[in-house]
């Protein structure tokens, strides 16, 4: 029984290290694409990625470790996203005021709509200045608002238009 457990000892133990051979083969060639993968998401400079690429084919689980500690915190299409996402913000910030009626652009010290006459904002009672229409007070000259009077047109006195006679009716 030992003598045939020898005789195929030799087999078996070939067996295992070709099994090994391939796993840490794969396992390795496995770290460098995912590498190499990984680096070309998060940078466009092709020497970065070669030499990132060749570090963990040539140091192998240490390379991948140091490739973990520097390589790029987001990829690029994180970096895009946030850039876009900080565009918006800006252009939110300084895009001009819309008109909550028709929703066209207006400029922050319109009073009025040009284009649907909806009131935006008004003057302060004393100074002028252009104010929202919920301020009860001015924040420039200390005037409370309170309810802004509309001043009537003065009454214009205009003549009677002289009568025309009607024309007489033929019968």
């Amino acid at each position: 029984m030992i003598d045939q457990l020898l005789e195929i000892l030799p087999q078996v133990v070939t067996i295992l290290v070709l099994v090994t051979a391939v796993f840490l083969t794969s396992l390795w060639l496995g770290m460098v694409l995912w590498t190499f993968r990984d680096i070309r998401s998060r940078t466009r400079d092709i020497i970065v990625q070669l030499l990132a690429t060749l570090m963990v084919g040539a140091l192998t689980l240490p390379g991948l470790i140091l490739y973990f500690l520097i390589r790029p915190r987001e990829t690029l299409s994180e970096a895009y996203e946030h850039a876009l996402e900080q565009e918006a913000l800006i252009q939110a910030i300084e895009e001009p005021e819309t008109c909550v009626g028709c929703g066209a652009k207006v400029r922050l010290d319109f009073l009025y709509c040009p284009y649907c006459h909806t009131q935006l904002k008004k003057a302060c009672v004393a100074c002028d200045k252009v104010l929202h229409l919920d301020w009860n007070i001015c924040p420039y000259c200390g005037t409370p608002q309170g309810a802004q009077v509309v001043e009537p047109v003065l009454e214009r006195s205009y003549e009677e238009p002289p009568t025309i006679p009607a024309p007489p009716v033929a019968e």
